[in-house]
């Protein structure tokens, strides 16, 4: 039932599958913040509203990524052809479904508990079933003290669920909460002890395959996203329309020309090499989930530049396609650290960069700051392509591994 050392570290077809469905709940996720932060308007109450939708987007978020991390630590430790591993992925995969087919709903009380169950029972169900199945294992006590966890930040997801107004978002938040922390902290459980069998350790090369798969899908949302509002949008055809179309293009572009270059290649040996390539691999994922976030935000500002190409621009529209953007480059950068033990400096100063546009571009349309964005994503681009220019390619050399340090002794 476990993945052993000669197994193949590519993702299989049926992870592949299960990617299908997080690109449908991503979609839903932007086209649900898109609905609340839509709408004219300058008043308190309007900007609250925006914020606020924002807001709930972040707390959406978590679920959706945690599901679809946590399968892929199941994956990495489980051999993904075996039967188990193949019915866990399907199942959850229909769990993801239904939290993404009520994504637009959670917060008016049509969508939050099939939201929440499908959460907690796709979860708990599976943490239960491995840890019974693995016996005697050490691996069923890191299950048991996950299905523990799951099983005390369940009540608060469904009860949160069952309640309206700002009880709802402080119980999921305590619950979101309750969920990355526990993780965090090794999942410790009395008697059971704390600590992970780390699935990086087992199977680096594969979950860093999977996070650059996931990078990839959050990249192709954004193209889906725009790409519906041009082609169902009456200005369809029209020059402004057409530019916001070709900048989205461009920007998401970028964003996969910085990913991959060069960091994102080599993020599996990076963490093959590392000293303490668990601790290395928990850092990588929690970057992860910013890049992913950002391309996520970017993904939801270009929606609305589509829409309101030539509108107002509101103060929350520019942190998503200005902020979308810098989110990326600073999780990049974080990358970059893990992966080369090195500040990569012009990617904080292009998260400088956007920030200080903001409020120039206030009395702007949507579309400048997405210019604006684009031209700073391509600023970045070109120093990488120089700076690599006639040099051959660099081996990764995380701060932790022998092989820097060795590096670093040659200079």
């Amino acid at each position: 039932m476990l993945r052993s050392p000669e197994s193949a570290q590519q993702a299989t077809y049926v992870e592949l599958f299960f990617d299908l469905v997080m690109v449908f709940a991503l979609n839903r996720l932007v086209a649900s913040a898109v609905t609340g932060l839509e709408g004219p308007g300058l008043d308190s109450s309007d900007m609250a509203r925006r914020w606020t939708a924002l807001g709930r987007t972040v707390l959406v978020f978590v679920p959706l990524f945690w599901m679809w991390t946590i399968t892929a630590y199941r994956t990495a430790r489980l051999d993904p052809r075996g039967p188990a591993a193949q019915w866990a992925i399907l199942t959850t995969g229909f769990a993801l479904l239904i939290m993404g087919a009520n994504v637009e709903h959670v917060f008016d009380g049509a969508g939050a508990l099939p939201f929440a169950l499908s959460y907690v029972l796709g979860q708990l169900s599976w943490s239960v079933i491995f840890a019974v199945m693995l016996g005697g294992h050490p691996l069923a006590r890191v299950y048991w003290r996950i299905a523990l966890w799951f099983a005390g930040s369940g009540p608060f997801w469904i009860l949160g669920a069952l309640v309206p107004g700002p009880a709802h978002l402080l119980l999921w938040i305590l619950a979101a909460v309750i969920d990355v922390g526990s993780a965090r902290l090794g999942w410790p459980v009395p008697r059971l002890g704390r600590g992970r069998t780390s699935a990086w350790t087992a199977a680096p090369h594969h979950l860093a395959d999977r996070y650059t798969q996931l990078v990839l899908i959050a990249l192709g949302e954004t193209f889906l996203a725009v790409g519906i509002i041009y082609s169902t949008g009456p200005d369809r055809g029209a020059g402004y329309a057409t530019t916001a179309l070709v900048t989205a293009f461009v920007t998401v572009v970028l964003l996969w020309r910085i990913y991959f270059h060069r960091a994102g290649l080599v993020l599996g040996e990076a963490v093959a090499a590392a000293r303490d390539p668990a601790g290395l691999g928990r850092f990588v994922a929690s970057v992860h989930a910013v890049i992913i976030f950002g391309i996520v935000i970017t993904a939801i500002g270009h929606e609305l530049v589509q829409i309101h190409t030539l509108g107002r621009a509101y103060p929350a529209w520019l942190v998503l396609v200005l902020g979308g953007p810098a989110c990326f480059l600073a999780g990049r950068a974080a990358l970059e650290h893990a992966v080369f033990s090195r500040v990569s400096v012009r990617r904080w100063i292009g998260v400088g960069a956007l920030l200080a546009a903001v409020l120039p571009l206030l009395t702007a349309p949507p579309l400048a700051a997405g210019i604006t964005a684009a031209l700073v994503l391509f600023g970045i681009a070109v120093v990488d392509t120089r700076r690599a220019a006639r040099r051959p390619p660099e081996p990764p050399h995380p701060a932790d591994s022998r092989a820097n340090w060795s590096w670093w002794r040659r200079g």
